[in-house]
């Protein structure tokens, strides 16, 4: 399926949940990324969901998430060193939204730098005892090596993620950010399995793919 479904499936549980819980902008923002960047995180694995042959929409889909993306970082990054000031929400929505960029890409440039960026996560969560940070930087820094539709396409990575939205839940106090994001990856393996190389939910326990579409 594409990327851009995906993509639009996720954001759509989150402007939900935003709406549904009468959230301010800044924890709408916040769902909206967390939703939209889960609903994508499967795909951190093998080739990029946007590669091989794209569509003008597709294109211009993949450009603006990575512009958009590093102009949030230079922002974030500018009222660090030159203003002193740091926001946590903010922060992790542009590094979302940067991060969503790097996984439209394709090649081995992306994977080593999706690498080099869960290692610094790792690097990050570990020096401010933040467990679930760690492990999001974890998943990324693995993730790309991987096969395409394995390990990360299975209800064990969605319980993974669920754990990590946890620890995110619990560092911005926003009540339902674990159940969201693991709902949004969830909704992507739900979604492959309407294509006709479906999804290995059990693997490895299961190794043969399972469709609802022949």
């Amino acid at each position: 399926m594409k990327g851009s479904t995906h993509l639009a499936i996720g954001a759509a549980i989150g402007v939900f949940a935003g709406l549904y819980h009468s959230m301010d902008f800044k924890e709408g923002a916040m769902c909206v990324a967390a939703a939209a960047f889960s609903s994508l995180s499967a795909d951190l694995d093998g080739n990029s969901i946007l590669s091989g042959k794209l569509d003008k929409m597709s294109k211009l889909l993949r450009e603006s998430i990575l512009g958009l993306g590093i102009l949030s970082v230079g922002a974030v990054l500018y009222f660090y060193f030159y203003r002193h000031l740091f926001y946590m929400e903010w922060t992790m929505v542009a590094t979302a939204l940067f991060l969503l960029g790097l996984i439209t890409r394709q090649g081995v440039i992306r994977n080593f730098l999706l690498s080099l960026i869960g290692i610094g996560l790792i690097y990050w969560g570990w020096q401010n005892e933040m467990i679930w940070l760690a492990g999001l930087g974890l998943f990324i820094a693995w993730a790309p090596w991987l096969k395409h539709r394995g390990m990360t396409h299975t209800l064990w990575a969605v319980f993974l993620w669920w754990a990590i939205g946890l620890g995110l839940e619990r560092q911005v106090g926003i009540e339902g950010i674990a159940a969201l994001s693991a709902i949004s990856y969830f909704s992507h393996l739900l979604a492959d399995t309407f294509t006709p190389s479906g999804v290995k939910w059990l693997y490895p326990l299961y190794k043969k793919p399972i469709r609802l579409l022949r």
